[in-house]
């Protein structure tokens, strides 16, 4: 869990680290412009970071479907090669992914140099790029396989998750059990809310400003409560944050 959490908190600092730094530009310059340079740049590794937290989400969903479905079998589904090999496996799809993407966009010719969004993401790119059918069925393969695939595979572990929590005859054997999902349920109800708000969102006349808003949400707004949820759900990480604040903590002797 602990490898998973790691590597969640490096994505998240990176989607804040590609995205935070030319927002606050342009809003201290007045400056809204993307370069090419800039844009193919922003989007190889977003698109990167978004695709292994997508499977990063989907993979801590299997890792409290083993925990609480199959507990006796924990350490041999889940052993510390296979979460390595699985850690490794999410990466290197994001960066295949993204490069895959970035490549097939620079291919295409620009209505506009100006992208309506303060960062170079695929929505906001297909709104310039001229109409180009390649580019249409990769946007949609990417978003059946690294978008709806993990997101799908998570609902169906956590409906089988709830199915064994429902069956725990004591009340305290299905809180405990619950409370170790919670904070995931939290997070990928966060960050699939407002990523299919964007995408998913019927046409309307000007959607610019709402766009821009969800986005503000999902790249830069949840990062940065992700570790606050897992902070304050998990004992052992609230033990770990008193100690290192150098506050005495209660069950422990002086």
């Amino acid at each position: 869990m602990y490898l998973f959490l790691c590597n969640l908190s490096i994505v998240d600092l990176c989607y804040t680290t590609i995205t935070v730094p030319k927002l606050i530009y342009m809003f201290l310059s007045g400056d809204y412009a993307l370069s090419s340079a800039q844009c193919f740049t922003q989007m190889y590794f977003f698109l990167h970071v978004a695709t292994t937290e997508d499977l990063l989400l989907f993979i801590m969903a299997y890792d409290r479907y083993v925990a609480i479905c199959n507990p006796l079998h924990y350490h041999r589904m889940l052993s510390k090669k296979i979460c390595v090999l699985l850690m490794v496996v999410a990466w290197v799809s994001g960066c295949i992914n993204s490069t895959c993407a970035t490549i097939t966009s620079s291919n295409i010719p620009l209505y506009s140099n100006a992208v309506p969004q303060f960062f170079c993401e695929f929505k906001a790119f297909a709104k310039i790029s001229c109409p180009n059918a390649a580019f249409q069925l990769f946007g949609y393969m990417e978003a059946v396989i690294f978008g709806f695939g993990p997101f799908l595979c998570s609902i169906i572990s956590y409906v089988k998750v709830i199915i064994v929590i429902l069956h725990i005859k004591s009340s305290d054997g299905r809180r405990k059990a619950f409370s170790t999902c919670s904070s995931h349920l939290m997070v990928l109800s966060m960050f699939y809310g407002t990523w299919m708000s964007v995408y998913i969102m019927p046409p309307m006349k000007d959607t610019r400003v709402f766009e821009m808003t969800l986005s503000i949400l999902y790249s830069t707004i949840t990062p940065m409560l992700n570790p606050l949820i897992y902070s304050v759900r998990n004992k052992d990480v609230r033990r770990a944050l008193l100690k290192l604040m150098g506050c005495k903590v209660r069950g422990e002797q002086g």
